[in-house]
């Protein structure tokens, strides 16, 4: 396995997720794919002790909520194409894929590396090595398909970059035609949250976070550029919640109506 760094050592977080949610909360995600690679990571990644079950359900939901973005993406756009940037080891084409879509994976040097030897890319699908942050990824999946509708999904990426990253990132998707784009996301006191107790019991502490949304109507309009803001949802807002302990059901209660989490989905 490559030596990772800080952040993107953070790429086992979803995997952990979605394989308690398959094996305990299958209401939640059942990822049949996670459940087959469990047995190829490395054993101290599947040490749980320290976390509760709020803080493995919170990735899962994350997958939950980008696949139900996605498949109302296809279904609006038959001729779209995926992209997910900071891809990880996410398992989303295993869930999602429609038999015909064009999907493309993007991340850095080391986590593709890795990536290639666990999950293998299927027929459809493109392995990109590359910063989510620079033009040559986006500029690649262009010359592919031109003019294809594009929904960009990025799950748990952008907490670790300054605003000003961020904002750049997005003003420079702008200029690339029909793109939708769906994010999680922060309020500066869910900031504050998962700075104190969340990435500490996954045993992150030392992953540092900067970027926070209060209001995707703000967002867009710090954007520029007439980007459109399409939703803006409490993140545990599609959770079925039967079957959960107390206080993850509590925790995810608060959360919500804080406003604490969200998912964002924005045309640029």
């Amino acid at each position: 396995m490559p030596k990772l760094g800080v952040v993107e050592d953070t790429l086992f977080i979803p995997m952990l997720g979605r394989l308690y949610a398959s094996e305990h909360c299958p209401q939640i995600l059942y990822d049949k794919k996670a459940l087959e690679l469990k047995e190829k990571l490395p054993s101290n990644v599947l040490q749980q002790e320290r976390q509760s079950q709020y803080t493995l359900l919170a990735s899962a939901v994350r997958s939950a909520n980008m696949d139900r973005f996605i498949q109302a993406f296809l279904a609006r756009k038959p001729n779209g194409v995926i992209v997910q940037i900071g891809c990880g080891l996410e398992t989303t084409y295993n869930r999602c894929d429609n038999g015909r879509t064009l999907w493309y994976a993007v991340d850095l040097p080391q986590v593709m590396e890795y990536r290639r030897k666990l999950l293998p890319k299927a027929e459809r699908e493109v392995y990109l090595v590359g910063d989510a942050f620079a033009e040559n990824w986006i500029r690649r999946v262009r010359a592919d398909v031109p003019d294809a509708p594009l929904l960009i999904i990025a799950g748990g990426l952008f907490h670790y970059f300054q605003d000003t990253k961020v904002l750049g990132m997005f003003r420079m998707l702008c200029q690339f035609g029909d793109i939708e784009i769906v994010f999680d996301t922060v309020s500066k006191s869910g900031m504050t949250m998962m700075r104190k107790k969340y990435m500490k019991q996954m045993g992150h502490a030392d992953a540092e976070m900067f970027f926070y949304v209060n209001s995707a109507v703000e967002l867009a309009e710090k954007i520029g550029g007439g980007v459109k803001v399409l939703a803006e949802e409490a993140y545990y807002r599609h959770t079925p919640r039967n079957g959960l302990q107390f206080s993850t059901r509590i925790s995810m209660l608060v959360s919500d109506r804080l406003r604490m989490v969200k998912m964002i989905h924005l045309k640029l």
